[in-house]
């Protein structure tokens, strides 16, 4: 068994993963997976720092090579996935090694490590999330309503798959921060304890 921690947190665009996210490694430390992908940065985005933007090719080799802990095609357009060696060397370092992934990333990682901490930040509410991604200005209407809707199943199988570990309802974000960093901080506690003997 690894030595480290592995925190998966998912949940719908625009609910505050990924501040969540950095907020643990600033607390804990650790590392934070980068996942790799097909689809096209955003204006905003920045090349191995929030995705690895490859190409369908390099992608399909990175399967072939095993290169990854888990892959998926979302939604039937990009491929995404998270590359292994990364968070193996963290959790060996004893780390937290944080991933943002979706649902069926989230169940193919519980297979493979059994231990790990899984976090569903969920919006208050549907309206909320609708008006969350309206607000981030990155897409067109027809764009945002798809979005939302495939935010709507993938909240459903969370609740129903049973994989995740706790949902942290993000109506207030420093509250939300608080409610992850309590669940870390527990899971370590019981991860430290159980290592020891």
């Amino acid at each position: 068994m690894a030595a480290g921690l592995l925190l998966v947190l998912s949940g719908p665009s625009g609910v505050g993963k990924t501040t969540i996210a950095h907020e643990m490694l600033r607390r804990f430390g650790g590392h934070f997976s980068v996942s790799a992908t097909t689809r096209a940065p955003t204006n905003e985005e920045k090349n191995n720092v929030d995705y690895s933007f490859v190409s369908p090719e390099v992608f399909q080799q990175m399967i072939d090579q095993k290169l990854f802990i888990e892959f998926a095609q979302v939604f039937g357009r990009s491929w995404y996935g998270t590359p292994r060696q990364p968070v193996d060397a963290a959790l060996a370092r004893g780390e937290l090694a944080v991933l943002d992934i979706d649902v069926q990333g989230a169940e193919l990682v519980r297979d493979k490590y059994p231990d790990m901490l899984g976090i569903f930040i969920l919006p208050p509410s549907e309206e909320s999330l609708l008006t969350r991604l309206r607000q981030r200005g990155r897409e067109d209407e027809s764009a945002i309503q798809r979005r939302f809707r495939e935010s709507t199943v993938e909240m459903q199988r969370a609740r129903d798959n049973g994989i995740y570990n706790a949902f942290v309802i993000n109506d207030d974000l420093t509250a939300a921060i608080e409610e992850v960093a309590l669940l870390v901080s527990e899971k370590l506690k019981t991860h430290i304890t159980h290592r020891a003997h």
